[in-house]
């Protein structure tokens, strides 16, 4: 087994780098209080633009300083990791009504009630999504730098409905539905692929959920309809795949999975070791983001399934504390996940989003920083 000390395999040059992060951070106060007044009505869509492009700059001179290689515009945009991006598919609107989950933290439960959405028409692509947020990061950002560009994964379309959210009079066969959705996927990677992305992530936390039994057997009573449950896993890596049919050369694409990331609380348990060989063996993209960052992501021994060429980011560094780890633990950690991909096919990164939603993790700006700044010196010692 390669020890940390033998690791020099280099700086990657391509996505993903030794040293990444998954792409949300901490909203700051100015522009938390300046979206709080568009929601009332205070303020209007561009003083709201203006501010959030002041604040994606500053973001981007935080990544840059602290030496990441990727840079993003910390999701300022949207209110949300996944909704902002799936109301502007064609075909889907918000829906009536509340679903609530439970999230669970060291210090009890945690209730949030997510958007819900319905299919109402043919699912398309009428517009490139995310376009400018792109364009501004592309602009703003070092030359040096690579902008990466989160979205969810067509399965978080189903995984927040279901069938019961498919008009049935629009979709009786929900292949015809997987069909029309995983091809707008792919008229956006070509049209993102033409703006100049070439880093991509798709953020799934479906085949993270799956692997809890207690996941699952939610899905089977709330009638998703996907069919056998159990093989439900199958049928995402399926969507993934032809969505990047056709994806433009040069373009990395990756994909990061996480048990849930809502105001430091988590909302699934269990190792990778349900889906490791459907997912790592049969998902077509470049690198996983996994998170690893406690107990309830399981061991490393799943990484078995992962084949040459493709890249595992450690997810070692957690988001939901501000509590920081000593990088002889995370080298320890490298070492361990090496015994079963070899280490020149692992990076670090924290472990999900500092803020996947407005609200962000509990933890303090500075905090965060010193996160990235461990990652990146880590990585820099391990890798080179």
């Amino acid at each position: 087994m390669a020890t940390t000390s033998q690791a020099s395999t280099g700086r990657r040059t391509t996505p993903p780098f030794r040293a990444d992060h998954v792409g949300s951070l901490l909203r700051p106060p100015a522009l938390l209080d300046a979206r709080a007044a568009f929601d009332a009505g205070r303020t209007d869509a561009e003083q709201l633009r203006a501010i959030e492009d002041d604040a994606i700059r500053d973001v981007i001179k935080l990544q840059e300083s602290v030496g990441l290689q990727s840079v993003t515009d910390g999701e300022f945009r949207r209110a949300t990791w996944h909704m902002d991006f799936i109301y502007q598919l064609g075909g889907i609107e918000h829906a009536a009504g509340e679903m609530k989950v439970q999230f669970q933290n060291e210090q009890g439960t945690v209730e949030w009630t997510p958007a819900t959405l319905s299919v109402t028409g043919k699912v398309h692509l009428d517009h490139t999504i995310f376009a400018d947020a792109f364009e501004f990061v592309k602009t703003a950002a070092d030359p040096g730098q690579t902008p990466k560009l989160t979205i969810p994964s067509p399965n978080m379309v189903h995984y927040r409905g279901g069938r019961a959210a498919v008009d049935e009079r629009v979709y009786p066969d929900m292949a015809e539905f997987w069909a029309d959705l995983c091809d707008a996927y792919a008229d956006e990677l070509r049209a993102l692929g033409e703006l100049g992305c070439t880093y991509l992530q798709f953020d799934d936390t479906s085949l993270a959920y799956l692997n809890d039994p207690r996941q699952r057997e939610q899905i089977k009573q709330r009638g998703l309809g996907a069919g056998d449950v159990e093989h439900l896993h199958e049928q995402y890596v399926s969507n993934i795949n032809r969505a990047l049919e056709g994806r433009p050369p040069g373009m990395a694409v990756t994909t990061h999975l996480c048990r849930g990331n809502f105001r430091s609380s988590w909302a699934a348990e269990g190792g990778y070791d349900y889906v490791a060989e459907e997912l790592f063996g049969g998902l077509g993209v470049d690198g996983f983001f996994l998170e690893y960052d406690d107990a309830r992501s399981g061991g490393f021994e799943p990484l078995r399934f992962v084949p040459a060429g493709k890249y595992v980011v450690l997810g070692l560094v957690t988001t939901k504390r501000g509590e920081l780890e000593s990088k002889d633990l995370l080298k320890r950690r490298i070492e361990e996940a090496a015994r079963y991909v070899p280490i020149e096919q692992l990076c670090l990164s924290p472990q999900c989003g500092f803020s996947s939603t407005v609200e962000g993790n509990a933890l303090t700006a500075d905090e965060q920083r010193a996160k990235l700044e461990l990652v990146v010196e880590t990585a820099a010692e391990v890798w080179g």
